[in-house]
């Protein structure tokens, strides 16, 4: 995969509302809700151009029968895709634009993670820009090297999580 940091486009919130819809349009009432997460989701924050979507199911196994349509809409369906619980799609090659992190309504530590690691990063405007600028210098280091930019992040986003986490159940 090639990996490409750019600056905030506030565009991307209109390409994962598009993107919602049609989700919406497949899923119906088995959808409980679908967040924006991911860097393309926190305003001024450098990111691969990639829009990250968090579908929360009553039930992550009837998301199996929807893979037809999943595909039909450009996504590779990948299964749990190493992470227990999870359902994973990917649209776009080498060039991803698209990825659906999906779990059940009861996942509540992973749904958490990753919602309070977007807010987290929307309401620290120092940590967001520390954040970009080392995904910036990664991608540049990593240009065609997507395990090890994420290898780069690791620590930092392993550290950033624990701090969000504390932080969003103290601001609730």
């Amino acid at each position: 995969m090639n990996v490409t940091v750019v600056e905030y486009n506030p565009n991307w919130e209109t390409d994962y509302l598009q993107e919602e819809q049609s989700i919406k349009e497949i899923l119906q009432d088995e959808l409980v809700n679908s967040f924006h997460i991911g860097s393309t989701s926190v305003p001024n924050l450098k990111a691969k151009p990639i829009i990250d979507i968090l579908l929360v199911l009553n039930d992550i196994c009837e998301l199996d029968a929807y893979s037809t349509r999943f595909e039909n809409l450009g996504y590779e369906v990948m299964g749990e895709f190493g992470m227990k619980g999870r359902r994973y799609f990917r649209k776009g090659g080498d060039d991803r634009t698209h990825q659906i992190h999906a779990f059940q309504y009861d996942s509540i530590q992973e749904i958490e993670r990753h919602i309070a690691f977007r807010d987290y990063l929307r309401q620290h405007p120092e940590i967001c820009k520390e954040y970009g600028e080392l995904k910036s210098k990664l991608a540049e280091k990593y240009p065609t090297d997507i395990d090890s930019y994420g290898d780069g992040k690791d620590n930092f986003v392993k550290r950033i999580e624990k701090e969000a986490l504390k932080w969003h159940w103290t601001n609730r």
